[in-house]
């Protein structure tokens, strides 16, 4: 029996949804514990791509339980889209998919109040992805959101949605959006209660059994750069995405975990605003789009894209406590000639090993590289370490001295298959 969690250690997009997948054999139940509809885990099986932005990745195993627990901002919109496309693959969900009575419902008019506080902004726009994911969680925390749970109990519903339409109608007329029509959302809602109501558990208690009787994998959603108390603040998500996450997102105590896996993409991209040292705006950031597809899952905007940055990667993997990385999208480096891996930064004379707080400082560091031959060789049939290139494992040996930090997993392909295990 084993107790494990997969995050991401970068700003988001590194491939943890092609780890969970890959990973779920040899675990009994997958937990989804922060975040929304924001993320996006594609997963590639049998020849169809899935986009999961909030059913666990896990659940493209068949007899595999499921969970959204309460740390998941939940978009019932999404969520039918999505199991709609699951059913459609032949995975059944009703029975092995639970979705958390406490977990807090987006609805549309957090997302209309997402755009306006966006478009608010001008020049100082943060880069959401505009599903309603900040508004929501601020809900959350002023005690004015609806949990799941409620979209059962009609008459506190109501009262709720009366509440919460009272403040954000005072900020829709002010900026001329229309106004949130309580009786029709209500009405909505009861419905959306009717159908989800298959799914709907006290999730804390069939976690635990799990804990006691199998094997549970929690998955993380963005990456630890985006994390509201850690990450490159403002230019955050509104939530805390890793190991930090579990415990108030789920119930479970963080001394459950066994072992904690960060997820690594072998370059670094970023989507939005906000600093971004080892960014390459010119030919070689393009390369690395075109070739490793980076457009956003959720939104389909083009990713920034740069040079591995393994100063962000130790502090994000220090604050979580990672034993392992698992290094995804290796094959994306397979054409060029030398890779770039920035091992420390230069802010104002001075060398610096620590990934600084200052939005100021991360903005005129310049990277400080180390420099790796490149393999321009084919790595995507590639299944054993023995199967790489001598230039590729040497660059993950590299990796591994520079961060501190083994890595039990390369991945060099989207499938499942295209996993080597070292």
């Amino acid at each position: 029996m084993s107790v494990e969690c997969v995050i991401g250690l970068q700003w988001g997009d590194e491939g943890k949804g092609k780890i969970v997948d890959a990973l779920t054999e040899r675990f009994d139940m997958v937990v989804r514990f922060a975040g929304g509809a924001n993320a996006g885990h594609t997963v590639v099986f049998d020849g169809k791509k899935y986009i999961l932005h909030l059913i666990p990745s896990g659940i493209l195993h068949k007899g595999k339980i499921c969970v959204i627990s309460n740390g998941v901002v939940f978009d019932p919109e999404e969520f039918f889209e999505e199991a709609e496309s699951v059913h459609a693959g032949g995975f059944e969900t009703v029975g092995r998919l639970f979705l958390s009575d406490r977990a807090h419902v987006v609805f549309p008019f957090h997302k209309e109040f997402d755009r306006l506080r966006e478009n608010a902004r001008g020049k100082g726009k943060i880069g959401t992805t505009s599903r309603g994911i900040g508004p929501c969680y601020t809900d959350k925390a002023s005690r004015l959101g609806v949990r799941v749970g409620e979209l059962l109990e009609p008459n506190l519903l109501k009262k709720m949605l009366e509440q919460n339409a009272k403040e954000k109608n005072i900020l829709f007329r002010e900026y001329g959006f229309e106004e949130i029509d309580v009786d029709r959302v209500f009405e909505q809602s009861v419905e959306i209660g009717r159908k989800l109501k298959p799914y709907i558990r006290e999730t804390r208690p069939i976690i635990a059994s799990a804990l006691e009787k199998g094997s549970v994998l929690f998955e993380g959603a963005q990456g630890a750069l985006l994390d509201i108390d850690h990450g490159t603040y403002p230019y955050v998500t509104s939530s805390n995405t890793g190991l930090d996450g579990i415990n108030s997102g789920t119930g479970v105590p963080v001394r459950r975990i066994d072992r904690v896996l960060g997820v690594v993409k072998s370059y670094c991209t970023r989507v939005g605003d906000g600093p971004f040292p080892t960014e390459e705006p010119g030919p070689a950031g393009e390369q690395l789009r075109k070739k490793g597809g980076e457009f956003g899952a959720t939104t389909g905007r083009p990713r920034r894209c740069g040079w591995l940055d393994l100063v962000s990667v130790r502090y994000s993997a220090a604050i979580n406590g990672v034993d392992a990385i698992m290094l995804t999208k290796l094959d994306v480096l397979d054409e060029l000639e030398e890779i770039k891996v920035a091992t420390s930064y230069e802010y104002a004379g001075d060398e610096i090993t620590e990934f600084p707080a200052s939005l100021e400082v991360l903005r005129e560091s310049k990277p400080l590289y180390e420099t790796f031959e490149g393999w321009q060789t084919d790595t995507t049939g590639a299944r054993k370490p023995e199967d790489l290139p001598e230039a590729a494992a040497r660059y993950i040996k590299g990796i591994e001295k520079l961060s501190g930090i083994p890595v039990a997993i390369a991945s060099v392909g989207q499938s499942r298959e295209q996993t080597i295990n070292f």
